[in-house]
Formats: C-alpha cells, sequence, structure tokens
C-alpha cells in the first residue's frame, strides 16, 4: 500500500486533475483555511505541474470569524468584504479554476447565537450569489477536497481511541476517493462511465414521476418536462469536463417545483450554519414545505427554510445506491459532501440549470416558469436507507421499480 505522502499526493493531484481539470494557463483559485497551508500548497504545486497561468489562495480564518459572530455590530454582520467580492469577480473574469479546501469544525461556532451565524451566511451568500449561479450553470471550472481536522475526526469517530481518530478519517477519505487504487484516476474514469451509463438510460425513459416509500417516507415527486439527469461530472460551458465533489455516486435532476407531496423524514443529520439538524421530517404540498418537524436543530431548520421564496421548495433530486463506497464506510460524516454520497438525497433551494433541456440559457424567471426553483441556498438532506424504495412513473402510466431495499433493481437502469 502507498505511504501516507504517496497518498496525499494522488489526493491533491485528483483534485486538481480531475477534480477542477485544470487547463494550461487557466489561472487557479484556492480557497483554504489558514490551517489547512500544508495541503494548500501541495494543491498549488499540482496547480503549477498542470500548467496553471498563476495560482492564488484566499485564505479564511474560522477562529477570527467565530470572534466577530460574538463580539462584531449587528450592521457587520449583515455585510461581506467588498474586496473578496472583487476578487472572485475578476478570477471569473479571467476565467480561473476555483477550488475549495473543505476543513470542517464542528462544534466551533456552538456558543453563538443562531441568528448571528445565520444573518452572516446570508450575507455571503447574497454577495457570492454570482459565484454560486456561475457554478450551478456551469460557467467555471469548480471542485474541492475535505481534510481532516481534530474537531471534525472527533465527531466522526467518537468511539474510537483519541489517537486514532484523524489517521481513521484520513484513510476513510483516501478509500471513497479512489486513492488507494493503483491508478486513481483510470479507476475513477471507469467509475465515471458507469454513471454517465446511468444517467444516459434515465434521460432516454424521461419518467413523469418518482415515489418514494421508506418508514416515515411517502412522497411523490413530478419532474419537469425534457428534464436531465447528470452525475459524475459535467462540461463547463467552455467545453471542460470537470468533476465537481469528490467524492461522487450520485444521478440527480431537479423536482418540478410545484409538484412534490407527500413527507420525508431524514436517515442521517445534516448541517446547516454550522448548526446539526436531525431526526426531522418535512411536509409538502404543491411544492412548497407546509410543515417541519426536528428532534435538533429545529429553530436552525426554519432559518433555512426562510431564507428566501425558494428555499421551501425543492432543487435536487439524487439516487445514491445504498451500498455506495461512502455508505459502506458505516461512518456519519457530518458533511454533505461525504453523506449525500452515502445515501439518496433531496435538496432544499435553487436547482441548477442543467437540469432541464436549455436551461442554462434560460434567466432565473424563465427557469421557474419552466418548474425549476431558484433560491439564494442550495442545502442536501439524507433521506435514504436499506428500507427505501423508488418507484418511477412511465410515460405509459405503469409504476415501475427503480430501487428496492436500497439498491438499483437489476431490471431497471
Amino acid at each position: 500500500m502507498k505511504d501516507f505522502a504517496a497518498c496525499l499526493e494522488d489526493y491533491a493531484m485528483l483534485g486538481i486533475r480531475l477534480g477542477v481539470n485544470l487547463q494550461p494557463g487557466q489561472p487557479l483559485v484556492i480557497d483554504a483555511p489558514i490551517f489547512a497551508a500544508e495541503f494548500a500548497h501541495l494543491l498549488a504545486e499540482q496547480g503549477y505541474r498542470s500548467g496553471a497561468k498563476a495560482v492564488h489562495i484566499l485564505w479564511s480564518d474560522p477562529e477570527l470569524e467565530r470572534l466577530q459572530l460574538l463580539n462584531g455590530s449587528p450592521q457587520a454582520l449583515h455585510s461581506y468584504q467588498a474586496w473578496r467580492q472583487q476578487i472572485y469577480g475578476e478570477m471569473m473574469a479571467a476565467k480561473a479554476a476555483f477550488f475549495t479546501v473543505l476543513a470542517p469544525r464542528p462544534g466551533l461556532f456552538d456558543d453563538v447565537p443562531a441568528e448571528r451565524t445565520h444573518a452572516l451566511q446570508t450575507a455571503s451568500l447574497s454577495a457570492l450569489g454570482f459565484l454560486r449561479e456561475a457554478k450551478m450553470r456551469g460557467q467555471v471550472s469548480w471542485s474541492g477536497l475535505a481534510i481532516p481536522t481534530t474537531e471534525w475526526a472527533n465527531q466522526v469517530f467518537s468511539a474510537e481511541e483519541p489517537a486514532k481518530r484523524i489517521a481513521g478519517l484520513w484513510e476513510a477519505l483516501f478509500r471513497v476517493t479512489r486513492v488507494y487504487e493503483a491508478d486513481p484516476l483510470r479507476a475513477w474514469q471507469g467509475h465515471l462511465r458507469d454513471l454517465h451509463h446511468r444517467c444516459a438510460v434515465m434521460n432516454t425513459a424521461q419518467y413523469r414521476a418518482l415515489r418514494y416509500d421508506a418508514p416515515g417516507t411517502n412522497l411523490i415527486v413530478q419532474l419537469p418536462h425534457r428534464h436531465i439527469w447528470s452525475g459524475g461530472g459535467r462540461f463547463t460551458e467552455d467545453g471542460v469536463f470537470i468533476v465537481p465533489n469528490l467524492p461522487t455516486e450520485e444521478v440527480f435532476t431537479a423536482p418540478l417545483r410545484t409538484g412534490v407531496n407527500g413527507t420525508v423524514k431524514g436517515t442521517r443529520p445534516f448541517i446547516y450554519a454550522e448548526q446539526v439538524i436531525d431526526e426531522f421530517t418535512l411536509t409538502f404540498k404543491e411544492g412548497r414545505v407546509i410543515e417541519c418537524r426536528a428532534e435538533r436543530g429545529l429553530e436552525a431548520l426554519k432559518a433555512l427554510l426562510a431564507s428566501d421564496e425558494g428555499a421551501a421548495f425543492l432543487g435536487e433530486i439524487a439516487l445514491v445506491p445504498n451500498r455506495s463506497p461512502v455508505s459502506q464506510e458505516g461512518l456519519i460524516f457530518y458533511h454533505p459532501l461525504f453523506d449525500e454520497n452515502a445515501s439518496c438525497h433531496l435538496a432544499l433551494g435553487s436547482a441548477y440549470p442543467t437540469s432541464v433541456e436549455e436551461g442554462p440559457s434560460l434567466t432565473k424567471e424563465q427557469l421557474v416558469k419552466r418548474g425549476i426553483n431558484s433560491s439564494m441556498i442550495h442545502v442536501d438532506f439524507m433521506m435514504g436507507s436499506e428500507e427505501l424504495s423508488v418507484h418511477a412513473l412511465t410515460e405509459a402510466g405503469d409504476w415501475i421499480p427503480l430501487l428496492e431495499h436500497g439498491e438499483w433493481v437489476a431490471a431497471t437502469p
């Protein structure tokens, strides 16, 4: 087996060569917390090896952010740094690739009032909406990778000896991103082909609706006319193939905005504004959440749903087999990048314009008329398990099984 240094180098290589697929002469922007400097520099090295015109690292400081949240004026919490917003705009104009180093630190903001965290989060989402929109429309290259922190490892491996937790989390990340394979890039190419094949068959079928059945879940989701299933990666408008999520095990599309009815029960916790939301249910009528419950994080869930008009509607439905490599780790990662690839999931908020034909060329208003939701947020929550069954409504009006006991049915795509 490769040693840690070789694995870490392959991990960074996958992020740059597969994730953002950096092109010769293209600028690279890396968003990273200051305590992730070593890995950020490794990414920068991989960027220059791939021919980057220049590598820019935009540092963040979660500890300083916590101090601001606790002590800053209320007015300051509703604003975003203009200089940072300007840099993103300039880098977009320069056709840069954007890479994010994710380093979760659960519990860091536990002593911060939820309304202050929500205010700062809303200001950031609003100020950087142009970048988020560009990513969702395929106008820029973007991706990211996660690295362990002590706080995250303690949360995921709470039953393990403290001295083994960080190493255990690194090993899990390397396994689910195929780093331990002799040739990680080749292993990924095979996996992506499988996902693309499944998407092609689903797109040919053009199902009218999906029905989800599981304990606590009874949900019907209508699908838009000429919807598109995606998975495994995507092409930017410049024809560059990127893999935004590493790992990725899903095939996904957008629901019809007003065509979601019934109740769904979450099967894994999820995080919003650094708050854990768990043991929750959402009830939909004509697309909108009309009732929400949660044993933990109810106020954060209510704040999420009130973010804007589109936050209480779904923007994504994603199918993931229960036996995915992430699920087989047997862990709750408390991070959507991983938990969403262990479980079928839905997303509140904005839909990807690429989820319908001609979508990237349409305005937000035109997309909404096509039944595609728009919002400043896009938050995934997990609802899959080995008890979930998913049926699809065909054009002929028949319900056929897609997943049973959380796994793809052999006779379907």
